[in-house]
């Protein structure tokens, strides 16, 4: 899995783990500080958090085209201090007035921005490490194991937000409104070391970074020139695919807005006995070492790799039998914690994913990317008729809200397997989509090409929105069921255009 794959590949990966630690920390606590910190309804807080999602993926397409011209490497550089900035003014507690409201509106645009500059272009270099020939054949498992980075990331970052805000209100006393601005701290740190690798092990990809006047490096001097008619079909069908993924990115990122006010308000708010292990973090990465391992047991050639591989499924079971046995007591569910559940499903889910394709690609069966994803829009419906079924019988937020201490309340488990079902519609489209625009772009539109990936999850994300206004005295049924018919027209239009697409493959 890990054999074969440029060096540059796990340096900008790391670079971004940690970027994208910061931002999931921030995201996992963001819409429930907008509604306790400035007592914004539920519409209101969708709407700014759908608003910073969106500039967070418009951006892109700004730092694409400046990258274009001016090099990849340095907008990486630009992007990080932007956004340290950003989260420095968000870490600042000033209240909740509208001065207060003013400086948090202004920090988002400075992350917006320096996200921009940074996301997109990193991901650039990472797609023009396969054009050597060397590393052509691997460039889909690449961004597999990119895309698996960026959750590791991500994965802690739910524990991360909860245990600082306990911290703060417990060592400093500090409200509840006021920790939350210590989870926005850690995203600063978080950009530190982000940058540190960067620049460690800058040597491995320095050769894809592009420099003043545009990005003639050595990876693009060798694609051949396109004829202005395969450049309007390439461009076509990049078009095509973003206006599908538009829908199912108003569909996943839920996961921040509806399915969490799902959590906060629908969802069981302790756990007793064995069901507390889900909620440790600690369990998660157990299991995800059990899976790496397994697959190193099995594709291990030598005896002392496989004991190796042993050693650690043994020390991994041994942990998670001893938590098993002191699994007692009651502990408290936070809405955030939740979201802890996709970016562990994606990292264990990875290898699983990418030994299935491997497996029908060496029998000549392997999907085309724009048939991955169009699977991936199925899958993701399937995803939310889950959450219709969990909503059988309960009332509407509102009556939700009136009913007091008769609220009703479901288990958790019906959004861990929710996320479950969400991340196998991920995994089709997210990494897929990505190395399908690095492959496809033609190679002086690179940066814009991706940048207009990131301007169709953008719109997604805009379109995120929809469920906070859905939240109140809409049925449940119902507030699913708009997610379902988005995912199944898309998925539609995508199979109809399926031959235009996969011409360009």
């Amino acid at each position: 899995m890990f054999e074969g794959q440029p060096k540059g590949l796990f340096a900008l990966a790391l670079a971004n783990t940690g970027e994208r630690f910061g931002y999931y920390t921030m995201l996992a606590v963001f819409a429930l500080f907008l509604r306790a910190n400035y007592g914004l309804d539920a519409g209101w807080a969708g709407e700014i958090y759908s608003d910073f999602l969106m500039l967070v993926y418009f951006l892109p397409i700004v730092g694409g085209w400046l990258a274009d011209r001016f090099g990849f490497g340095r907008m990486v550089t630009i992007g990080i201090i932007i956004m340290f900035i950003g989260y420095a003014l968000l870490s600042v507690p000033l209240g909740g007035d509208t001065f207060a409201l003013i400086v948090m509106l202004v920090a988002l645009v400075l992350i917006g921005l320096g996200t921009g500059l940074f996301k997109g272009n990193l991901q650039v270099m990472v797609g023009d490490l396969y054009n050597d020939p060397r590393y052509a054949n691997k460039r889909d498992a690449g961004f597999s194991l990119f895309y698996m980075a960026i959750n590791i990331g991500a994965l802690f970052a739910p524990t991360a937000a909860v245990r600082i805000m306990e911290w703060a209100q417990q060592n400093l006393g500090t409200s509840v409104n006021d920790s939350y601005h210590f989870a926005f701290a850690v995203a600063c740190a978080s950009l530190i070391l982000s940058i540190a690798i960067y620049y460690v092990f800058r040597g491995t990809f320095r050769h894809v970074e592009g420099g003043k006047g545009g990005n003639k490096n050595q990876a693009t001097v060798n694609e051949p020139e396109l004829s202005k008619e395969e450049t309007t079909q390439r461009i076509v069908a990049l078009v095509l695919v973003f206006a599908v993924v538009i829908f199912f990115w108003m569909a996943f990122h839920q996961n921040g807005l509806s399915l969490t006010y799902f959590a906060d308000e629908f969802t069981a708010k302790s756990a007793t006995g064995t069901d507390i292990m889900p909620f440790d973090v600690m369990n998660l990465v157990m299991i995800i070492f059990i899976v790496y391992a397994g697959f190193s047991f099995f594709q291990s050639k030598t005896a002392k790799a496989k004991g190796i591989s042993a050693a650690v499924i043994v020390a991994a079971l041994a942990v998670l039998v001893y938590k098993y046995t002191q699994a007692t007591g009651e502990v408290a569910i936070s809405a955030p914690i939740f979201q802890q559940f996709n970016p562990f499903y994606v990292v264990a889910l990875t290898p699983v994913s990418m030994a299935i394709f491997s497996s029908l690609a060496s029998k000549g069966k392997e999907p085309t990317p724009p048939r991955k994803i169009a699977y991936g829009m199925l899958v993701a419906a399937v995803a939310f008729v889950v959450m219709a079924m969990a909503s059988q019988g309960l009332p509407t937020p509102n009556e939700q809200k009136a009913a007091g201490d008769a609220a009703m309340l479901v288990s958790p488990y019906w959004l861990i397997g929710t996320y479950l079902i969400l991340t196998f519609g991920e995994l089709l489209l997210s990494p897929m989509g990505i190395s399908f625009v690095s492959k496809v772009a033609p190679p002086k539109y690179k940066g814009l090409m991706m940048g207009g990936w990131f301007v169709s999850t953008a719109i997604g994300n805009k379109l995120v929105g929809v469920g906070g206004y859905l939240w109140g005295d809409i049925s449940l049924t119902v507030v699913w069921g708009v997610f379902i018919a988005v995912c199944i027209i898309a998925a539609a239009f995508m199979f109809s255009m399926m031959k235009r697409l996969e011409k360009v493959c």
